[in-house]
């Protein structure tokens, strides 16, 4: 394809976030990088999302058989379900889904994502590569630009596109995470908020160092450069590259008041299932 070369001037803080593109494979160089970015904002490139759906199968009920808690039934629908019906809501179809322990089922629930119009695709965690961390890093050849990240076991009353805009108004920003307010933070990773940054976050901490009742939603907006922040030894993002980018003062967060669900112990799947028996699922 011709070029031609060009002269242009930009802020010092835009041509950083271009060089932190650069990773040698899939942005060569400052012009490859400044070229993904023009391209992606005029052809307004679609959004694509990364789900996390590891983790060891649950029976947090007799009636259901052991399964992902990705499948586990949500007023009718298996949870993960919910969230692809949202994702694509909100214009969002191309979905990368990280499997691991019994991911042979989802497979086989959801395919190609066709019955839903969505272009679903498939990683198998590598045997070892246990958290959040390596199965993230696991799928960097996927996405070359600014991307969705989801925990499969979460489901929550937020406007996606919202987020996006959130992050995109901001400058420097590795990742924004989505936060939620709770009464008790020691299940999760607690945030500290000084404007738009993240500034602290603890991984579900025994005494918190803040105040804040601001915790993870499990919710992200990244950029590849999230990636570089991922080192091999990393088990989970919460504790190795999210506290990392919060130091640097490149970790956003996006606070929301919808109504959310972790679905971590058999205690808040049955709040979750009581929730979708008297309320209009919104998620």
């Amino acid at each position: 394809m011709a070029r031609k070369r060009i002269t242009i001037t930009l802020k010092n803080e835009l041509l950083k976030q271009l060089d932190e593109m650069v990773d040698g494979r899939l942005i060569r160089n400052r012009s490859h990088a400044l070229e993904e970015v023009l391209a992606e904002a005029l052809a307004k490139k679609p959004i694509k999302a990364l789900i996390l759906a590891g983790g060891k199968g649950v029976s947090f009920s007799s009636l259901v058989p052991e399964s992902p808690k990705a499948l586990l039934p949500v007023n009718g629908r298996p949870l993960l379900e919910h969230t692809l019906l949202k994702l694509k809501a909100a214009g969002i179809s191309d979905i990368v889904i990280s499997l691991g322990h019994g991911g042979q089922k989802i497979k086989d629930y959801f395919r190609n994502g066709s019955r839903w119009d969505l272009n679903i695709s498939y990683l198998e965690q590598q045997t070892g590569k246990k958290g959040t961390a390596q199965p993230v890093k696991q799928a960097q050849s996927h996405f070359a630009s600014t991307f969705l990240l989801l925990y499969g076991d979460v489901l929550a009353d937020i406007d996606y596109n919202d987020l996006l805009d959130f992050h995109r108004s901001q400058t420097g920003l590795v990742c924004t995470m989505a936060l939620t307010s709770v009464e008790r933070v020691s299940m999760w990773g607690v945030a500290r908020l000084v404007g738009s940054r993240i500034v602290e976050f603890e991984e579900k901490p025994k005494n918190p160092k803040t105040h804040s009742h601001l915790v993870n939603a499990g919710i992200y907006v990244a950029e590849p450069s999230l990636f570089r922040y991922i080192r091999e030894d990393d088990l989970k993002l919460e504790s190795g590259s999210l506290p990392r980018l919060a130091e640097e003062g490149k970790l956003g967060g996006y606070s929301f008041d919808g109504s959310w669900f972790d679905v971590s112990t058999v205690q808040t799947y049955e709040r979750l299932v009581e929730f979708g028996k008297h309320q209009v699922m919104s998620f």
